[in-house]
């Protein structure tokens, strides 16, 4: 299990950054906007851009493997195989940006969003907008993520949309929705509503969701302001960014054997301490170094050969598509 895997979700604030500034490569990605070397099917480049990040071969696949469903690995380090494609609109959600080719996942995963948007839908005229949610076969993205590799996990914006068209012309490429943030970043704003309250009870309180990440402030925010039932709050955890859309990721599916598990979340509801340690202002120092990055690991062996293969069948028997 790699560190950022151990650190997001489970660890206070404090813990978190000492880790991160161990590792200031884990966070590299082809996010600079430089050209990079090109990557071919199977491998990374030789060499970074020069930004210092990779292309992900892993982006160059446009489509799913055919056959049977498989999550294989973890969020950070893991694949796909027989991945979903989340329709692009459906009851009480829209899906954006899907330019990008993220937009698959595990059945599981498909079935949570549009359960989701059903229930959305039961409420109000306004749409859900879905980000991010895995690439055909999983694996690395290119950019913005270093998680969703294995189809289990989805953004979701909490700024809703009155129409598919407005969805798509309020968050294009590179224009996100606003944050829910005060601008101190202290608190949340008069954007937050009960529609967004809505949305994050509504899948914190499903069984299959095994943690949603947000803002640590819309988490403090949360701690304050629920009434009730907080038996979902232990669900809902901090992490930097998370403050324009939340991060939902589910629990390892039947039927993936190979599928790794997160350790499971603190028990209660993360208020108190936990929540406290992350208001204070980070001091995270990133040790710099002239050598490049190494590039970052294809994912398990299974993975690699459904990299690879674009016929016939994988070392694990899951027959993929032609190329």
């Amino acid at each position: 299990m790699n560190v950022k895997q151990r650190a997001i979700g489970i660890l206070p604030r404090k813990a978190a950054i000492s880790l991160l500034a161990m590792v200031p490569f884990l966070f590299l990605g082809a996010m600079d906007g430089h050209a990079s070397p090109a990557a071919k099917l199977g491998a990374y480049p030789s060499k970074p851009s020069s930004g210092g990040g990779y292309v992900s071969p892993w982006a160059l696949v446009k489509e799913p493997t055919s056959g049977q469903t498989e999550v294989i690995g973890g969020a950070a380090y893991g694949c796909i195989a027989g991945a979903k494609d989340l329709p692009e609109t459906g009851k009480g959600y829209v899906t954006i940006r899907r330019e990008r080719n993220r937009h698959y996942g595990h059945p599981e995963t498909v079935k949570m969003i549009k359960d989701i948007g059903a229930e959305l839908a039961s409420r109000t005229d306004q749409l859900m907008m879905i980000g991010d949610m895995a690439q055909p076969r999983g694996g690395r993205m290119e950019s913005m993520h270093r998680s969703h590799q294995n189809g289990m996990d989805v953004d979701i914006w909490f700024t809703l949309a009155s129409s598919p068209k407005a969805a798509n012309l309020l968050a294009p490429e590179g224009n996100d929705p606003p944050t829910m943030l005060t601008e101190d970043r202290a608190g949340i704003s008069k954007r937050w509503g009960e529609d967004q309250l809505f949305l994050l009870k509504t899948a914190a309180q499903r069984p299959d969701v095994d943690r949603i990440f947000v803002n640590f402030a819309i988490k403090n925010a949360l701690c304050k302001s629920v009434e009730g039932d907080r038996s979902w709050l232990g669900k809902v955890r901090p992490w930097w960014g998370h403050d324009a859309h939340f991060h939902i990721r589910l629990k390892c599916p039947a039927g993936s054997p190979e599928c790794k598990q997160q350790p499971a979340t603190p028990k209660g509801d993360g208020c108190g301490y936990e929540v406290a340690s992350w208001m204070k202002k980070p001091k995270i120092i990133l040790k710099k170094s002239d050598k490049p990055a190494p590039p970052p690991p294809l994912g398990p062996a299974r993975c690699v050969a459904l990299l690879k293969k674009g016929k016939g069948t994988n070392d694990g028997g899951v027959q993929t598509a032609a190329k």
